[in-house]
């Protein structure tokens, strides 16, 4: 049995912080090798559009590779990886230009990014990137985030900014992870050779029968077919992020879809708060504790941030991104959560206020010992 219809109307009504994937294929001429700049100015108009709505917006896009390859006059279809690197390295300027001036012309600041999986799958790394696209959305401007494929190995890489589109809007705690494609969403088969497929609206979880609806790669310029946005969905799904795939091959993709255009719409396996919870609590090793006086747990328990100041004693050798567990003078366990700072830089701070704080180890010095973002209250 298919899954039931969706609403056509806004998919993305209610949601507040969105991560759009734009391929390299939406982007980029296949003949020409040359961006497709009609197209561009109308999607940054969409976006201008939703942060006038009080949206946050981070765009994962490819399409380095593709620009660079015409700029360096590389004219095979399967480069070898010092080309493609070579490819990346001039295309990402360009790439990260073209995001900057068509945005610009909406007064929209763009931040450029590039990951390597190495950022977003090891803790210390995670939440270096966390914080940057958070301060950036914090003051108002758009993270264009792509993989560093300038020095990416084909053995060490994302392989597809799906998946890697996917990680970062569950390191941001995204609600709606949004996949601009050359299809309208998931079908019971790849149309283009099957004209018996049925369009799929809504898919509540990502099941063996689902996955075998995939096909391959459309385009040389692309990485990913529906197996690696099934891929995405598995990822995202499991974070709390609902995900969308969408057309994106028309001016105005966003606008279309807002306004109730086709589309197959993956819904989250529950909520962000509880994934994240979940992930802290369960699959991240212990490795130090901190024991807090009485005034620190009121603090926590009010959803403030854990402060240096309300730390009595430090136990384990843990560095920042580690997973340590909170516990009160009686010795009970109240939380858990990512430490901010490495042990040695902790035994220095425990006691202090952030003032002092930033006068030891310099303004910039983030004074949470563990921020409420990464903080889990047993018992909640």
């Amino acid at each position: 049995m298919l899954p039931r219809a969706v609403e056509t109307q806004n998919p993305l009504a209610g949601h507040k912080r969105l991560v759009i994937k734009i391929g390299s294929a939406l982007l980029v001429d296949d003949k020409s090798g040359k961006l497709r700049t009609e197209w561009l100015a109308a999607l940054a108009s969409d976006i201008a559009a939703l942060k006038a709505e009080g949206r946050d917006v981070v765009i994962v896009s490819s399409g380095a590779i593709a620009l660079g390859r015409r700029i360096l006059g590389l004219a095979g279809k399967v480069l070898p990886l010092d080309q493609s690197q070579a490819a990346a390295s001039a295309g990402q300027i360009a790439l990260s230009q073209a995001w900057a001036s068509h945005l610009g012309q909406h007064g929209i600041t763009t931040g450029q990014i590039l990951l390597t999986p190495n950022i977003t799958e090891e803790r210390r790394y995670f939440l270096n990137a966390r914080t940057t696209v958070n301060t950036l959305l914090g003051l108002g401007a758009v993270p264009i985030i792509n993989e560093n494929d300038s020095v990416a190995t084909f053995e060490i890489r994302y392989g597809d900014n799906d998946r890697l589109s996917a990680r970062v809007a569950t390191m941001i705690e995204a609600d709606m992870l949004v996949l601009l494609s050359d299809i309208d969403g998931l079908y019971t088969a790849p149309p283009a050779q099957n004209p018996d497929a049925v369009h799929i609206p809504l898919v509540a979880e990502i099941t063996p029968q689902i996955e075998a609806m995939a096909g391959g790669a459309a385009s040389h310029l692309s990485r990913g077919g529906m197996t690696t946005k099934l891929g995405a969905g598995k990822i995202a799904a499991s974070a709390g992020t609902a995900m969308i795939i969408a057309l994106g091959t028309g001016l105005s993709p966003l606008q279309s879809l807002t306004a109730g255009g086709r589309h197959t719409l993956f819904a989250p396996a529950t909520n962000a708060t509880a994934a994240r919870k979940r992930w802290i609590m369960g699959t991240l090793e212990v490795t130090g504790q901190i024991t807090i006086d009485d005034g620190a747990v009121r603090a926590l328990k009010s959803g403030r941030s854990l402060l240096p100041i309300g730390v009595v004693k430090l136990r384990g050798d843990f560095v920042r991104g580690d997973v340590v567990a909170v516990r009160d003078l009686a010795d009970r366990e109240i939380a858990r959560g990512l430490v901010g700072l490495d042990r040695d830089a902790a035994d220095l701070v425990i006691g202090k206020k952030s003032e002092t704080i930033k006068d030891m180890l310099g303004p910039s010095t983030r004074t949470e010992l563990v921020h409420r973002d990464n903080l889990v209250l047993l018992g909640q």
